[in-house]
């Protein structure tokens, strides 16, 4: 059988350089060759075929690393090294790795790192409907009328967000799990019904927990929630 190959991008992301949507960012920027060839969106790449980005040779990688992070209070989460605050700096892990979604500095709690830009392609595609839960606490007294509010959808960002599960556990406290990640989404929704958000902690990314993992520290994933996280 012909070896069709893969393309650029899904290359690109199995190196372990950055996630597919970014490998098609370096792609359209021409800095990606492919048998000293500039590539192209549809480019395929096969068994042989040398591949570099901005002059330097990558190759898919055979260790991936897949952790999990407590991620504190104003580390922000991005790969741009010139943020003082960046995660990359702050995890200090001995390989490249990459954020899988985000967790805005002001917001605390369970983040995925990898670098398996394969995965995070996969996992960060809004239509798959990933769970992700969150433990909130709000500036004033939950008004009766806020659970049902939240769980059938506000407009935020000139859309009206899909329908959730809220529980009320204090007077000030809920908890919420979406199935989307709109830019700040749990903070504008509560804003929509006059509530400021004080402080915000994510506790479940699909199948992974944050447990009783301390602030600013991270453990590696088991096989078995690498497996479900991969088969979701």
């Amino acid at each position: 059988m012909e070896d069709t190959g893969i393309r650029i991008n899904k290359y690109i992301a199995s190196s372990g350089l950055c996630s597919r949507r970014e490998a098609d960012i370096l792609v359209e920027r021409g800095v990606v060759t492919v048998n000293d060839v500039t590539a192209q969106a549809g480019t395929r790449v096969s068994s042989g075929d040398v591949v570099t980005v901005e002059g330097k040779a990558i190759s898919p990688k055979e260790d991936l690393v897949y952790i999990a992070l407590n991620k504190p209070l104003g580390i922000t989460c991005t790969t741009d090294l010139r943020d003082e605050d960046n995660i990359i700096d702050f995890v200090g892990f001995k390989e490249r790795i990459f954020p899988i979604g985000r967790l805005d500095k002001n917001s605390s709690g369970l983040i995925l790192l990898t670098n398996d830009g394969d995965i995070v392609n996969k996992l960060l595609r809004a239509e798959n409907g990933h769970e992700k839960e969150y433990v909130v606490r709000v500036d004033k007294k939950i008004d009766p009328t806020f659970e049902k509010k939240m769980e059938n959808g506000l407009p935020v960002d000139g859309q009206m967000t899909l329908p959730c599960e809220v529980e009320i556990t204090g007077p000030h406290t809920f908890k919420i799990i979406l199935k989307q990640g709109l830019n700040r989404q749990i903070r504008k929704m509560c804003e929509q019904l006059g509530y400021r958000v004080v402080k915000l902690k994510r506790i479940r990314f699909m199948n992974i927990l944050l447990g009783d993992l301390k602030v600013g520290a991270y453990r590696h994933l088991t096989k078995e929630e690498i497996r479900k996280l991969k088969g979701s």
